[in-house]
C-alpha cells in the first residue's frame, strides 16, 4: 500500500525527510578520516605497482635515488603524524573552551564540520600512504636491480601540499569557532532555516482555513503503546509512515512525547484511537520514532533555541558574568521569533490524502518559543539592566509585529518583565511548551 503524503490540517507544511542509511553513515566523526585513511592504503598499495610499468617514461618526476626516495618518505610520515597530535590538542582545547564558555549542545555542530574531518583524514592519510610506499623502495645491489616509485614519491608531496593547505583552512575555523558572534549566528542561521521547513510563511492568518480536526469518542477503544527497548530524546518522527499505519487500521494515532522530549522504555510514546488495532502494528510505530542520545536539529527547530537561550543563561551566571554576550543572544532569537510570530503555526491534526486526521503530533508553537525564550532569560538576567531592556524592546517590536493569536501572550510576558513580582495569572498554554510532554494532545484550534 502506498503511503499517503501527510498534510496539516492548517496551513502548508514541507515535510521534513528523515534521515537516511547514507546520511547517517556520514555523521560520526571518524568516519570520513576512516574512509580517506583506507583510500590511502589501498592507493599507497596500487600506485607503486603502476609505477613499475612507468619507470622508463616517469624517470624525471622524482630523480632521486632509493635512498633520496626512503628519506622523503620517511620525513614525511614522521613529521604529518606529529601534526596530526598539534591538531588533534587544538581540537580537544578549543571543544573544552566551547563547551565551557557557550554549552556542550554546540559540540555536535563543531565535530561535524567537514573541515575539521578532512584535515584529520588527510594528515592520517598522508601518514600512512608514505609508510605503504616506503614498503615498495629497494635500493640496487649487485642480485637484483633497485625500484623508486617515482610517482609514487611525487603525489606523498601533493599530498604534504594539500596537508598545509587543509591546516590553514583548520586554523582559520578553529579561530572562527571560538568566536561567540559566529556561534551564536551559525546557530541562528540553522534555525532559521528550519523555521522556513516547519511553518509555513503566509501573511494571512487564516491561510489554509480550517480544515476538520479530531477529538477522540469516549466509546472509542484506546489502546496504550509503550516505548520498546529503546530510550533517548526524540529526535525524527517519520510522518508519511505514522499515517499511512493509522490508516491502515482505520483509526488516529495520538503521539505522547513531542521532537525534543525524553523518553524510556515503557513510558507511553503513542495512542491508537479505533477497533482496528493489532500488536505486530505497535512495532512498526517504535520504528517510525526514532530517538537519540542526543538532540539534532534535523526536524527539532525549539532545539536552535535551546542552544541559544543556554548561550545567554552561561553567560549571565555568576562566575562569567556577561551581559553583552547575553544581548547578542537576545538580539538572534529576535531576528528568529520576528519570523515566527508572523507564520502559523503547524496544526496538530495531520491528515491523509482523503482528508481524514490520522495521526496527531503536539507541534512547535510561536507562543511556547516567545514564552521560553523570555521567561528563562529574563529570569537569570533580572539583574542586568541591559538585558531586561533588550527583552523589552524585543517584546515590543514582536507585539507590533505578530499575527493577532499571538499578541495577548506577547503582551503577558511584558507587563511580567515590567512588574516580576505580580501574581502569575496567565492562561494555560496552548502545548506543553518547549521539550515537555503534554498531559493530552491540544484540539483546539487557535
Amino acid at each position: 500500500m502506498a503511503e499517503p503524503s501527510p498534510s496539516r490540517a492548517r496551513g502548508s507544511v514541507t515535510s521534513i525527510n528523515r534521515a537516511t542509511w547514507w546520511d547517517r553513515l556520514w555523521q560520526p566523526f571518524w568516519m570520513l578520516p576512516m574512509i580517506v585513511t583506507v583510500a590511502a592504503v589501498t592507493l599507497g598499495a596500487v600506485m607503486p605497482e603502476v609505477d613499475r610499468d612507468l619507470r622508463e617514461l616517469a624517470w624525471w618526476v622524482f630523480p632521486g635515488g632509493a635512498d633520496a626516495a626512503r628519506g622523503a618518505l620517511t620525513t614525511i610520515a614522521s613529521v604529518t603524524i606529529s601534526t596530526v597530535g598539534v591538531v588533534f590538542s587544538i581540537t580537544m582545547v578549543v571543544l573544552q573552551l566551547a563547551s565551557s564558555q557557550f554549552t556542550p549542545r554546540v559540540l555536535g555542530s563543531f565535530l561535524s564540520n567537514r573541515i575539521v574531518q578532512v584535515t584529520f583524514g588527510l594528515f592520517i592519510a598522508t601518514f600512512v600512504f608514505a609508510l605503504t610506499v616506503l614498503r615498495s623502495v629497494l635500493s640496487e645491489t649487485e642480485e637484483e636491480s633497485g625500484f623508486v616509485p617515482r610517482v609514487s614519491v611525487s603525489f606523498a608531496f601533493l599530498l604534504v601540499l594539500g596537508c598545509v593547505g587543509m591546516f590553514l583552512a583548520f586554523l582559520r575555523t578553529i579561530t572562527d569557532s571560538i568566536q561567540v558572534s559566529t556561534v551564536i549566528s551559525r546557530i541562528g542561521d540553522r534555525t532559521m532555516s528550519l523555521v522556513n521547513q516547519v511553518m509555513p510563511d503566509t501573511d494571512d492568518e487564516d491561510a489554509g482555513g480550517f480544515a476538520p480536526t479530531w477529538s477522540p469518542d469516549a466509546d472509542t477503544t484506546r489502546v496504550r503503546i509503550p516505548v520498546n527497548r529503546r530510550h533517548g530524546h526524540v529526535d525524527e518522527l517519520d510522518l508519511p509512515r505514522l499515517v499511512s499505519i493509522a490508516a491502515e487500521h482505520d483509526g488516529v494515532l495520538v503521539l505522547a512525547p513531542r521532537l525534543g522530549d525524553f523518553t524510556t522504555r515503557g513510558q507511553e510514546l503513542a495512542t491508537f484511537w479505533g477497533d482496528g488495532w493489532d500488536d505486530d502494528a505497535a512495532a512498526r510505530v517504535n520504528g517510525c520514532v526514532r530517538l537519540s542520545t542526543e538532540r539534532s536539529m534535523r526536524q527539532d527547530v525549539t532545539f536552535g533555541f535551546r542552544q541559544l537561550v543556554d548561550i545567554g543563561d552561561r553567560a549571565l551566571s555568576p562566575g562569567t558574568n556577561d551581559p553583552t554576550t547575553a544581548t547578542q543572544v537576545i538580539h538572534e532569537v529576535h531576528h528568529l521569533l520576528r519570523e515566527v510570530v508572523q507564520r502559523t503555526s503547524p496544526s496538530p491534526y495531520i491528515a491523509d490524502e482523503q482528508g481524514v486526521v490520522r495521526l496527531v503530533v503536539d507541534p512547535a508553537d510561536a507562543r511556547d518559543l516567545v514564552r521560553f525564550v523570555v521567561e528563562e532569560l529574563g529570569h537569570y538576567g533580572q539583574d542586568a539592566p541591559e538585558v531586561r531592556r533588550h527583552l523589552i524592546a524585543m517584546l515590543d517590536d514582536l507585539h507590533e509585529a505578530s499575527l493577532a493569536r499571538y499578541r495577548s501572550t506577547i503582551t503577558r510576558l511584558r507587563d511580567d518583565l515590567d512588574d516580576p513580582d505580580a501574581p502569575d495569572e496567565r492562561e494555560e498554554p496552548s502545548s506543553a511548551g518547549v521539550g515537555g510532554a503534554p498531559d493530552q494532545p491540544a484540539h483546539e484550534d487557535a
